[in-house]
């Protein structure tokens, strides 16, 4: 279910329920090129794996026919009661589902699959992943490595470097890339004056957890601003470097939705349940020097020498041994990783409730009210 979940992006309800009210979703045509016998499961399943590779966003019709044909798929025929006039979404879906009729599970197998595949062709052929330790061309971020760091710079500088569902795809990538390659530190910063300014409302889907489980020092090198998932986040890194000029922000009740990025476990941990609940449930903005006592930064520096200052410390680092250092982590964090992917899954269940809750859908229309009015 999670794989239908992570394509189907809510927070786009505002233009998406405008075009709910107005019309009924129309029928996607596509051609399909597959065998009416029906997939098998071992292709269905593929398909699904597929759908990751997506560089664009197919659009709100798409992502219905890809939802309803995977509901028809796993469960049959709609089921379920018709949700009520408010849950634009939720009706969405629905009304998508419901106009399959009687399709059998294997006729929607195949034409799910024909679909996917199709939404691959129009894109063009898929681009070859490089060797261990090559940096790729990326979309959204700048890879680099040298002296024995790897640097990942989030690279959306125009949108405040937020994260989209591409970037978090090419996380994953630049990550585990990392994590094989010969060097002895990886570090995450941002281009531009922001950090970064979070999910820009486009996801709710798990943090990836490669973040969990990379196996070498993680350093964050926070040049601005921080929000949301950026935020949260950072309790999964060894180190957290900040300017005086960042400022931290999880303002997540305030949008009607839960904390993420495993902070449920992480902040309370590391600053204390009191200090831990400002930020999480009552959305306090914390300054670069408050942050740093209550545990969330390591430590932070003046701008006008940030990245000097930062760029001796961690190449420093990076002349110590690499199997030590990732051994040593590997001792430090290894007993708190089942706690961990815990937090993840419970805080994306918890998460994908929120948005189907008109509390939810009420908060994003007054955020977005408000900035519209700014």
């Amino acid at each position: 279910m999670a794989s239908v979940l992570c394509i189907f992006r809510p927070c786009r309800f505002l233009r998406f329920a405008r075009a709910v009210q107005v019309s009924h979703i129309p029928t996607l045509k596509l051609h399909m090129t597959g065998s009416m016998m029906g997939a098998t499961v071992e292709q269905f399943n593929h398909a699904k794996s597929q759908m990751g590779k997506l560089k664009n966003d197919p659009g709100n019709e798409a992502k219905l026919k890809i939802y309803a044909l995977f509901k028809q798929a796993t469960q049959g025929p709609c089921n379920t009661p018709k949700p009520g006039m408010l849950d634009f979404v939720g009706k969405a879906k629905w009304d998508a589902w419901k106009s399959l009729g009687s399709v059998s599970q294997e006729n929607a197998r195949q034409q799910y699959v024909d679909l996917i595949d199709s939404l691959l062709a129009a894109e063009g052929p898929p681009v070859a992943t490089p060797a261990p330790g090559i940096a790729s061309t990326f979309t959204t971020l700048l890879v680099s490595t040298e002296d024995n760091i790897t640097t990942i710079r989030l690279n959306r500088p125009e949108k405040k470097n937020a994260i989209t569902v591409e970037m978090y795809n090419e996380l994953i990538t630049a990550l585990e890339q990392a994590g094989k390659d010969e060097s002895v530190i990886t570090v995450i910063t941002g281009s531009g004056d922001f950090y970064c300014s979070g999910n820009d409302l486009t996801n709710f889907t798990k943090i990836p957890e490669a973040f969990i489980d990379f196996p070498k020092p993680l350093i964050a090198v926070v040049n601005g601003p921080a929000v949301g998932v950026s935020v949260t986040l950072l309790g999964l890194f060894d180190i957290v470097y900040a300017t005086e000029r960042a400022t931290f922000h999880t303002p997540f009740s305030q949008l009607g939705q839960s904390p993420e990025g495993c902070s449920s476990y992480t902040f309370p941990k590391m600053m204390g349940l009191a200090k831990a609940n400002e930020m999480l449930l009552f959305n306090k903005k914390l300054t670069a020097t408050q942050a740093c006592a209550q545990g969330l930064v390591t430590e932070v520096f003046p701008d006008s020498s940030f990245q000097s200052e930062v760029a001796t410390r961690i190449k420093a680092y990076a002349k110590l041994p690499r199997n030590s250092l990732a051994l040593s982590k590997q001792l430090i964090c290894g007993m708190a990783k089942e706690r961990l992917y815990a937090a993840n899954d419970q805080e994306v269940e918890r998460l994908v409730d929120r948005w189907q809750s008109d509390e939810c859908m009420q908060a994003i229309m007054s955020f977005f009210q408000a900035k519209a009015k700014l």
